[in-house]
């Protein structure tokens, strides 16, 4: 990756050069073309910067989190219910067998 210029709160900013996508589109077996690589370029720079800007925040005070928001726990209780019986959900297999469903072997 090659120096670029200043960015626009003065900072400097990392440019990709074109033989930088070039690498990255071997890597990923992709063949573009020239526009191709120089919209890639063009949007690659704008994602470091962006990214050269988020390092510049002070977090100092923040402390690590794994989500945003508090997590709460959403779901019902384990609690044991009716359920259909198996009669009744085996009814309609092809393959019942003793309350089962008898699946075609794969080895």
């Amino acid at each position: 990756m090659s120096s670029g210029g200043e960015g626009q709160d003065g900072g400097v900013f990392v440019a990709i050069s074109i033989e930088d996508v070039e690498h990255v589109a071997k890597l990923a077996r992709l063949a573009l073309t020239d526009e191709e690589k120089e919209t890639f370029r063009r949007q690659l720079s704008d994602v470091l910067e962006h990214a050269r800007v988020i390092s510049e925040v002070d977090t100092a005070d923040v402390p690590p989190t794994s989500h945003t928001l508090p997590l709460v726990n959403v779901f019902r209780k384990d609690e044991a219910r009716p359920s259909l019986p198996t009669d009744e959900v085996t009814k309609n297999a092809s393959w019942a067998v003793d309350g089962a469903f008898r699946v075609p072997r794969i080895v």
